[in-house]
């Protein structure tokens, strides 16, 4: 990577984003966990079995699930796990409802990872747009 493009990176995750109008439709979101490693006991099993229902509210529906993925560059332990929202709102209402905290904790006390909440992007999203941004619209 260049000093010029280096130089031309965002300082912040917010100088990143684009910012989007109120008028454009929502974009989707995306829970995604990378599961390192899980125990697969009774209380996974019982978490498999009630997720769903938390989902259900919020539009949220499985994209990737506990998938090996297949690694083409670099190392990647453990499982993907990929579920789809209508936008960040509804994503941040499923993760925070009473019905998922109460199950939470039979994937956390069994597994080791990361999980987080990120939008997708629009319809139509092209990074060489973004690259000219980046560059300062040259």
């Amino acid at each position: 990577m260049t000093s010029q493009v280096i130089d031309a990176l965002p300082s912040s995750p917010a100088e990143f984003l684009p910012s989007l109008s109120r008028k454009e439709p929502p974009m989707t979101a995306y829970a995604v966990a990378h599961l390192r490693s899980v125990d697969q006991n009774a209380e996974i099993v019982e978490y498999l079995r009630r997720i769903d229902a938390t989902l259900d509210p919020y539009g949220g529906r499985f994209v990737v699930h506990g998938v090996l993925p297949e690694v083409v560059e670099g190392e990647w332990p453990g499982f993907l796990v990929v579920i789809g929202f209508p936008d960040l709102d509804a994503a941040r209402a499923w993760y925070d409802s009473p019905a998922y905290q109460e199950i939470l904790p039979l994937r956390t006390r069994n597994s080791d990872g990361v999980t987080m909440l990120v939008d997708g992007v629009p319809e139509g999203y092209r990074a060489a747009r973004h690259a000219e941004k980046l560059a300062g619209g040259r």
